[in-house]
């Protein structure tokens, strides 16, 4: 009777610890099985620095979730030659949020406009130096689709994105990069190829002192003008 009573408890007890097995297996399923999306939910939701690295396959609902949550529409871009401010339009809500969240992680600060031609556009966002790679790094690889339907055209002081129309969009352009419309007449040759996703509403004038920088024949400033910060301001 001891014997039965015995082979009982032992049964019941592996059969209890079989549920709590069970139980934890599940649960790590669950959380195995939880969407790149939902991923991208919670690092919206959570503190600036804490997101799931960027890619092709969850920024846009990253974006589309860091619109509904961070509304601020203005920038200041601080250089040695004075400041430029920047009104993002909401119309073009990835682009505008991309920016905004590359502001608040301090990406810009320390790049450079790099470059410069002249009755053109001023280009930035970029930099040779390895920290800046190491910010790319630490974001993400990733492509915004083009917007450029909501009828913005490439007027003097325009800002805007080389979008993934254009070949080879890695290596040539990526969301990280921006330009400035700086030419008298626009740059209307970019309509429907570029985003425009902001315009300069003061500092014109510091946009047109860059341009007149002396560059090399790959347009690139003999002297480094650098983006000391980029701000959000009311």
């Amino acid at each position: 009777m001891r014997i039965v009573m015995l082979v009982c408890c032992c049964l019941l007890l592996f059969n209890c610890e079989d549920k709590q097995s069970n139980q934890k297996n599940k649960t790590s399923k669950t959380d195995s099985i939880k969407s790149k999306n939902e991923r991208a939910k919670d690092s919206v939701e959570g503190s600036e620095q804490d997101f799931e690295r960027l890619t092709d396959e969850n920024s846009l609902y990253f974006f589309e979730q860091y619109d509904k949550k961070h509304k601020e529409d203005k920038v200041r871009i601080t250089t040695d030659f004075g400041t430029i401010d920047i009104q993002l339009f909401s119309e073009t809500k990835y682009h505008r949020a991309n920016f905004i969240f590359l502001t608040k992680q301090h990406y810009f600060d320390g790049t450079q406009f790099y470059r410069v031609v002249p009755n053109f556009v001023i280009q930035g966002g970029n930099s040779d130096d390895i920290d800046v790679a190491k910010k790319r790094a630490k974001i993400g690889a990733y492509l915004l689709p083009p917007d450029t339907k909501k009828g913005f055209k490439h007027d003097r002081g325009i800002i805007s994105m080389p979008s993934s129309e254009i070949d080879d969009a890695y290596k040539m352009a990526s969301p990280y990069q921006f330009f400035i419309v700086q030419g008298a007449n626009g740059a209307h040759h970019l309509d429907g190829e570029y985003t425009a996703f902001g315009k300069v509403i003061a500092g014109m004038d510091v946009v047109d002192k860059i341009a007149a920088q002396e560059t090399d024949d790959s347009e690139w400033p003999l002297h480094n003008i650098y983006i000391r910060k980029v701000e959000i301001i009311k």
